[in-house]
């Protein structure tokens, strides 16, 4: 009997559990058009059905090749079926999933564990400020549709601009590192992210926007170049569509899963935990099949390996 396409975590470990469904996935979603090599892009390799893996027709070194060849799962010793239920654990969990669940839950090391939320975290990523895109609205709308041109034209896309600052609080310190710090305003030794979410749909950021922001001095400039208004925190929240309420509804969740599931994170990692979220939230109005299909879609021409992303050759930390 076939199986029903997974809706829930629980469905979705069955489900690939079985190594040629998992594989079958794989295929759809990353070669929607058919396997093609992933050297040279030839198409119609032959499929070795004892290796599960693909040759190349075309003689060159690497012709032959697996799912996970050119993605960020390449060199990777677990199944197909765990690399699967991690991410649908991480893309799916609102405040996010540290390593030690996915040790215990999936039944792989911890150490393994940490190294293969990294990688997935690297497919979340797009490498643009599209990342940044509030997608209110209709939640079956087409998300690369845009808006109505014509709407675009007559009304300025609007957008919030904002920052925060990440690190411990000053009172849970060690003496010793609140000495090395010295004195001076809480957000000493923090590290600094700036955010900006556009509210509507495929906004492009150029000049003729509304830019919306707090009264911080460093926003000051902004008139010049955009239709900028600014909201004073020490008067009030919010003047009619001047507000900063989005981000500060991102910056809460990246918070919650900062402090409470990962309770520890080093600086040098920041980006990708940034990454994870700001996924989670523009991918908000999707379902959790959705989600998993837009990460799995994504890891390929991605690669993180264990010495790119710590510096040593064995594995070997927490989160």
């Amino acid at each position: 009997m076939e199986l029903a396409e997974p809706k829930t975590v629980a469905d979705a470990i069955r489900y690939f559990s079985d190594s040629d469904v998992a594989l079958q996935a794989m295929v759809r979603l990353r070669w929607p058009s058919g396997v093609v090599c992933p050297i040279c892009g030839a198409g119609n390799p032959t499929f070795l059905a004892k290796q599960h893996r693909w040759q190349c027709k075309s003689k060159h070194p690497g012709r032959q090749f697996s799912a996970k060849t050119g993605t960020v799962m390449e060199g990777s010793p677990l199944s197909l079926g765990v690399w699967f239920s991690a991410i649908w654990l991480i893309c799916n969990a609102k405040n996010g999933v540290s390593s030690y669940e996915i040790h215990r839950s999936l039944g792989i090391m911890q150490k393994s564990a940490w190294f293969l939320l990294h990688r997935i975290r690297m497919a979340m990523r797009t490498g643009s400020f599209e990342m940044s895109d509030n997608k209110g609205g209709d939640p079956g709308a087409d998300p690369d549709a845009g808006p109505n041109p014509e709407a675009k034209a007559k009304t300025p896309a609007e957008l919030e601009a904002d920052e925060t600052f990440i690190g411990g609080k000053r009172k849970n310190m060690h003496k010793a590192r609140k000495e090395k710090l010295g004195k001076g305003r809480g957000t000493i030794g923090k590290e600094i992210v700036m955010g900006i979410l556009a509210r509507e749909v495929g906004a492009v950021v150029n000049g003729g926007n509304k830019r919306y922001t707090d009264a911080l001095r460093s926003y000051s400039g902004l008139g010049a170049d955009y239709l900028h208004e600014a909201v004073d925190h020490e008067i009030e929240y919010v003047r009619g569509r001047v507000h900063t309420h989005g981000m500060e509804n991102f910056w809460s969740l990246l918070k919650r899963g900062l402090n409470g599931t990962y309770t520890h994170m080093s600086a040098s990692y920041l980006d990708r935990y940034v990454d994870e979220q700001a996924f989670r939230f523009n991918e908000r109005h999707r379902n959790d099949s959705e989600r998993f299909r837009a990460v799995v879609s994504s890891v390929q021409g991605k690669r993180l390996t264990y010495r790119e992303l710590t510096g040593r050759s064995t594995e070997g930390s927490k989160d």
